[in-house]
């Protein structure tokens, strides 16, 4: 079955990043001139996802409004002849099908993900995180999509971490299958450095059969008193319906302090509009900062 539906789970309170996240969602935070949360829908639409589904919260009605329409702007736009941005402002607003639910308490991920059942239906979807971006010139759902054609089941995103943020992490115990195909036997939520199973940690992104569903009204709250999809998970890996990417490609944590402002120059860079300029000025704030 095509995967047509992401569901994206940004009901989250942005704690790492206040108080810029008090009233502004950590996903809205511009990477240059976009919402983080716009770069990881274009990921989905360019691998063929057709509809997104935002969890959100009552604080989170801006991440709505920025995928709906806006006509006395576009009216605006029009009239002063700004094509350009009102052609951008369109294609935003057009590129997908969006629907949103209310996550009414944060009660964790997979409580989020459970959240948006009725509109998943009975088919499988992905799952993207709000704070990880995924280099468009390694593309991460297109593996997934490829390693559940071939083995069915579940699939989830791995990449190997350092040790000191193991605890921080959904860590994996698998066996290999070939190339960057992983059967995962074994999935923990933050272990301790000591108890992990391997270093190879889920990266925020996801393929999930419908199966779980049921999995995660059965789940009870774990680490940190929430409802991990994790857990959920690790139950389909016991079944042996559950299957990992090893991920080389690249991808970024935005958030953090640290890992929003590396992401934002990484992205500045990117774009021949503004690199020369950014890259003479990083230089001279360099040298500044040396001398």
């Amino acid at each position: 079955m095509r995967i047509r539906k992401a569901v994206l789970p940004v009901a989250g309170l942005g704690t790492r990043i206040l108080p810029a996240t008090k009233v502004i969602p950590k996903e809205m935070l511009p990477l240059v001139d976009k919402p983080t949360l716009q770069y990881i829908v274009e990921e989905a639409v360019a691998c063929g996802i057709e509809e997104i589904i935002l969890v959100t919260s009552r604080s989170k009605r801006s991440i709505e409004d920025h995928f709906d329409a806006f006509p006395e702007l576009e009216q605006l736009l029009e009239q002063r002849g700004k094509l350009q941005e009102l052609e951008e402002l369109r294609r935003v607003q057009q590129m997908a099908h969006y629907s949103a639910v209310r996550q009414p308490e944060p009660l964790g991920l997979g409580h989020a993900i459970l959240c948006a059942r009725t509109l998943v239906g009975d088919e499988p979807f992905v799952v993207m995180l709000g704070d990880v971006l995924v280099a468009e010139e390694t593309p991460c759902l297109p593996q997934l999509m490829a390693i559940h054609e071939r083995y069915g089941g579940s699939v989830v995103a791995l990449a190997p971490v350092p040790d000191e943020l193991i605890p921080s992490y959904g860590i994996a115990a698998v066996e290999e299958l070939g190339e960057e195909a992983l059967r995962i036997t074994q999935l923990v939520e933050k272990p301790p450095r000591e108890q992990a199973p391997s270093n190879l940690a889920v990266m925020g992104r996801y393929l999930l059969t419908p199966d779980i569903f049921p999995l995660l009204e059965e789940t009870p709250p774990g680490s940190g008193g929430e409802i991990q999809v994790t857990d959920a998970i690790e139950r389909q890996a016991r079944e042996g319906r559950c299957y990992g990417l090893r991920f080389t490609g690249t991808y970024y944590d935005t958030g953090t302090r640290l890992g929003l402002l590396t992401t934002t120059i990484t992205y500045a860079l990117k774009r021949p509009d503004l690199a020369p300029d950014l890259r003479a000025f990083l230089r001279q704030a360099l040298q500044g900062a040396e001398g």
